[in-house]
Order: C-alpha cells, then structure tokens, then sequence
C-alpha cells in the first residue's frame, strides 16, 4: 500500500483500472487497498465520470518510511560517510536526521540495525596511493557481499590479490571497515584458518555457501580491526 500512497500522491491523475494494470493485480484488489487507505485516515478523493480518477490529497503526508534493517543501516551509513566530510554546509543537519531515524524504528528493528551497525566502523581516509588504484566491484559481487554480510551467512569469493595473483576462498564476512573510499571486509579466512582482511573492490566474484557462522568479538581478529576506527 505504501508504494500506491507514493503513486497517488505523485500523479494527479490515476484510474483504478491503469493502477491495477500496472502493479499486476486485480480492479478489486486496487479497491480493497483503497479502502484501507481509507480506513487508516487518508483523503483519498475520486473523481466519478469519464476522465475521472482517484488521488491522494496532495496536503496529506505519504507518513514515515518503512525500512528493513538492511536498507536502514545502509542509510545510516551514508550519513556517518557524509559527517566524515565535516562540510561546513549542506550537511550541518546530519546529526540530527539520524536521531530522528533511528527514534522512527521500533524496539525489534532498532535492535537489529544496532547490531549490524556494530559491526561496520569508518577509519581515516585512504592514501592517495591506495585511492588510485580503487575499482568499482561488479554490481553483483555488491549484492552478494551485501546479503552474506547481514545474514551472517559463509561466502565463497575470487579474489585479486596487488600483484594480480587471484585466488579462490571461503570466508566468514564478520566486519565492514571503510578507509574511504575503500571498502575492506575483516573476515575469518578458511583457506589460511585465520582472520584476514579483503579489499572489495578486488573482489572479482562472489557467492553465498549457504553456511552461517556465529559472529566473533572484535578482540579475535587484532590488528585488523585498525585503532583509528571508529563506529559508525
């Protein structure tokens, strides 16, 4: 429902027929979803005849996101990134558009973005040498990353090492650190039987194994985890 209370409230013109068409269902699922719209207090005007429609009134707020955890923590992340640039302006406000965030999530979800924010620290920005030689991942190497690292799930990846050496390998991804704007997964290594750090971006291909591990505290894996982090 959320999704048509964003469409209704973007276009001024909408029939319940062209809505239904368009997300898939059926005229009579549009208007059961119309009317718990309804139900739940929103304006939603209807225009009867030809040429008529039905709209959200556009003084009505669409309300509060509903973010799953991963999506939140991927937000909260880009604004501590964006606090790390200390601009002087445009992001003055920052501070307090995350507390109004993480006060919108119930105590179920707060916990888990908690959680999976605690394991992802932002460190000092990366040398000009290490800057240059920084690739974009393929956008599936992304995704797998992105699911096995908020599932705690085993992945198998081939990995480029500087000297273009490349290598399969089975690894637990337990920690995110950015030294911007690097991404390094701090992770249990199978094929060597200790922590190991992974720089994403030399990640030429990644896949979930189907195989969860139980996170390890921070101690385990040393210098790693570098003393000028800092949680996000």
């Amino acid at each position: 429902m959320e999704l048509l209370a964003v469409q209704l409230k973007q276009d001024s013109h909408c029939t319940v027929k062209d809505l239904a068409r368009e997300h898939g269902v059926s005229v009579r699922t549009i208007a059961r979803d119309l009317s718990l719209m309804r139900d739940q207090g929103m304006q939603i005007d209807a225009d009867r005849g030809r040429g008529g429609g039905v709209r959200l009134d556009r003084n009505w707020g669409v309300g509060r996101m509903n973010l799953s955890y991963g999506e939140a923590v991927d937000l909260l992340i880009s604004i501590a990134v964006a606090e790390q640039m200390n601009s002087p302006i445009f992001l003055a406000s920052l501070g307090s558009v995350r507390r109004q965030l993480v006060a919108s999530f119930s105590p179920e979800k707060r916990k888990k973005v908690d959680h999976l924010q605690a394991r992802i620290m932002i460190g000092v920005t990366a040398s000009t040498y290490v800057q240059a030689s920084v690739t974009t991942p393929p956008k599936r190497v992304v995704q797998a990353l992105h699911q096995a690292f908020i599932a705690q799930e085993g992945l198998e990846i081939r990995y480029q090492r500087e000297d273009g050496e490349t290598s399969t390998r089975h690894i637990d991804p337990h920690y995110l650190l950015l030294k911007y704007p690097v991404w390094y997964v701090v992770a249990f290594d199978h094929l060597r039987q200790e922590p190991r750090t992974f720089r994403c971006d030399r990640m030429r291909a990644a896949s979930a194994t189907g195989t969860h591990f139980k996170l390890l505290p921070k101690k385990q894996f040393g210098s790693f985890l570098v003393a000028d982090e800092r949680l996000i």
